[in-house]
């Protein structure tokens, strides 16, 4: 779910509204309010994310309680944010409270989702890069506890690559080109466009092989168009590779099979 940073943040998990922009210094520490805390956060390292619609990502964590704070009472879920979770310049929280298990009176194994509904516009192209990973708690008397850096991820735009080998079959020795297709997500449009100016590598697996080979890189054009030539040595795969940047997510196109005669 995403907090606009513009607005008086109302950081909603579940029903229960957090004004978390809003709440006294006094509650704002975790060991000042209900004295919860986070901690074990699990989050992947890159979120990429499409163009359109709903993506969801998992993160665990653990909350450590007083035994006294019974744990359906308690609300807690993962946010990502940037500048501090007191005053973020940008901020995403789960849309639901983590589901928790309680292995014991002071401990609960938690799971909650981050949400990102691209199609709705809760992303810009410009929140690619690196964000801090953050927990927050409400408990029933709506004493709230939030804890900073405690890891951080990337969200990045997820690119699409496409691989076409020409001609097939083809005799020995003679040339084969190589065309594809970098695009990727445009968060803003929900369309992907052409990734232009980029490294690509292209790769090749003989028949029966396991493993891929670089044969070599490259350069997207403007519109994201790729074309390249090699000579036929053996029956074998072509496709191309594409290496995460500080804003897109990394993908290899699928596998183009050529019979060399």
């Amino acid at each position: 779910m995403r907090i606009r940073a513009t607005a008086t943040a109302a950081v909603v998990l579940g029903t229960v509204a957090l004004s978390a922009l809003a709440v006294p210094t006094a509650q704002a520490a975790p060991a000042a309010g209900s004295k919860v805390t986070f901690s074990n956060v699990k989050i992947a390292k890159n979120l990429v994310i499409g163009a359109s619609g709903r993506a969801s990502f998992a993160v665990t964590y653990t909350v450590t309680k007083p035994a006294s704070l019974s744990a359906k009472s308690l609300q807690t879920g993962p946010a990502i944010y940037r500048g501090t979770l007191a005053k973020p310049s940008d901020l995403f929280v789960s849309e639901n409270p983590g589901t928790c298990k309680a292995p014991s009176a002071t401990v609960l194994n938690c799971t909650a989702a981050l949400v990102f509904n691209v199609t709705d516009g809760d992303l810009s192209n410009s929140e690619t890069g690196a964000w801090k990973v953050g927990g927050v708690a409400i408990d029933a008397k709506k004493v709230l506890a939030w804890q900073e850096n405690l890891g951080s991820t990337k969200l990045l735009r997820k690119a699409k690559l496409t691989t076409d080998a020409t001609p097939e079959p083809v005799k020995k020795g003679k040339t084969i080109t190589v065309k594809g297709s970098l695009t990727r997500a445009n968060w803003e449009t929900n369309k992907y466009a052409g990734y232009g100016a980029q490294t690509v590598q292209l790769q090749y697996k003989k028949a029966g092989a396991t493993t891929w080979t670089t044969v070599k890189s490259v350069k997207t054009t403007a519109k994201g168009a790729l074309s390249t030539t090699v000579k036929a040595t053996a029956d074998g795969y072509y496709r191309y590779n594409f290496v995460a940047t500080s804003t897109t997510g990394a993908v290899a196109s699928a596998a183009d099979y050529v019979d060399v005669r």
